[in-house]
């Protein structure tokens, strides 16, 4: 029997459709009363279009029962380019609840009903996935960050199953090494894990129902995601670290995709 097999036969005693329905109805009400104040702050130019996706984040992670235990220091400088290992979409709102920064998503997710919706208002960088495009790509980037943004980005390029971190596309960095603030541009490696469910530690049988990967649908994913108990997330923040000091993006892409593997495998160690 599979991980995901066996999973699926848990997936009655550990998901209460009960709880999954009052989650979703509350973080659709939610975010329905905060879109309005969020398109009021993009369009006023305010520092409130930072400030508010944080506490929406903030209140989402209260909504789906997941608990974040931060390790090490955020940089806090500005621009920073925040680098993570990619699990699911709640990674969305975990990350975002700590940092007032912008996402850099593949271009499908604009097109994701309501996701897509709050993507844009939360000033998410849509790339696409053709080479044809690198260039602008890289150069819409470096403007983001020249103006003071932070990014947060998923070198990955897709969610994996939270036990191995997919090798890292080294295209993107190339708006680190390439650009003119570099020798000022903090990078930052950010390693997530999920480790626990109700106090219990995660393990691989379980993890298909926190990790959305492959051709997991996401709504029946979601509901059964939010049906489960409570969710302990381990973030860790590593030392910040300057693109000037690498030679290339492959080298900064390799470095972050080993120092965030790492950190990712202390998280988990001991996981069946």
């Amino acid at each position: 029997m599979s991980a995901l097999q066996a999973g699926q036969v848990l997936d009655k005693r550990l998901s209460s459709s009960i709880r999954a329905a009052c989650r979703l109805c509350l973080y659709i009400l939610f975010t329905l009363a905060i879109l309005p104040l969020q398109i009021l702050a993009v369009l006023s130019s305010t520092k409130l279009k930072t400030y508010i996706p944080v506490f929406y984040h903030k209140l989402c992670i209260r909504i789906f029962g997941i608990k974040v235990r931060v390790h090490g220091k955020n940089a806090k400088k500005t621009p920073v380019l925040y680098v993570s290992n990619h699990v699911s979409y709640s990674d969305i709102s975990i990350l975002g609840s700590l940092l007032e920064a912008s996402f850099v998503s593949k271009a499908e997710v604009s097109r994701w009903p309501l996701f897509g919706q709050l993507a844009k208002l939360n000033r998410t960088v849509f790339i696409q996935r053709r080479r044809s495009f690198a260039a602008d790509q890289r150069d819409h980037l470096s403007r983001r960050l020249a103006d003071g943004d932070n990014l947060i980005l998923f070198p990955e390029g897709t969610s994996a199953d939270g036990v191995h971190i997919l090798p890292f596309k080294s295209t993107l960095f190339s708006v680190a090494s390439q650009n003119e603030h570099s020798k000022t541009l903090f990078i930052q490696p950010v390693s997530i894990s999920y480790t626990c469910l109700d106090g219990i530690p995660i393990s691989r049988v379980l993890l298909p129902y926190i990790a959305w990967y492959g051709k997991m649908k996401l709504v029946s994913h979601l509901f059964t995601f939010l049906g489960l108990g409570r969710v302990t997330v381990d973030v860790k923040f590593h030392t910040p670290i300057f693109s000037s000091q690498f030679k290339d993006r492959k080298e900064i892409a390799e470095y972050c995709q080993r120092i965030i593997s790492a950190g990712a495998n202390r998280s988990s160690y001991g996981r069946r």
